[in-house]
């Protein structure tokens, strides 16, 4: 189970949200703690992937790399943390709503702790996360519904 699970309905088809969804360059856009994305490798992002993230939490910036662990279009994405002393697992789905005509994204998210990670999950972490996740979907459903 999740420690965190949040919803949006977005005014848009669910190809056009997983395919903005499933750039790794877009994350910074609407994610508030993404300071850069990107797909390491020259080949199509797929399941076996790896995605380069560094994440500002407070005044600290952490690089971390996520293995693409599903990729379902358009349906469904999930990504593993792989290093790091925090790593999330994020699990996401994109149902269509009204013939297709709208979406509802749902992201599920839960984050392992290595080392001090193991401190910083609890304390930290979890509670920044539950904070941020309505706000960024909030911010999905504004950019893409402008046509982002």
């Amino acid at each position: 189970m999740s420690a965190i699970k949040e919803s949006v309905d977005i005014d848009c088809r669910p190809e056009e949200v997983f395919a903005y969804l499933a750039d790794p360059s877009h994350l910074p856009e609407w994610q508030e703690s993404a300071v850069s994305a990107r797909a390491l490798g020259d080949a199509p992002l797929g399941v076996g992937s790896y995605v380069r993230v560094l994440r500002r939490v407070g005044r600290r910036e952490f690089p971390m790399t996520m293995e693409v662990t599903e990729l379902d279009p358009p349906r469904s994405w999930g990504y593993h943390g792989i290093d790091g002393p925090v790593r999330g697992n994020v699990h996401g789905t994109v149902e269509p709503l009204d013939d297709g005509r709208r979406s509802r994204v749902t992201i599920d998210l839960d984050f392992e702790g290595h080392g001090m990670g193991k401190v910083l999950v609890p304390l930290v972490v979890r509670p920044h996360a539950r904070k941020e996740i309505p706000r960024n979907e909030r911010t999905l459903k504004t950019l893409l519904e402008r046509g982002a």
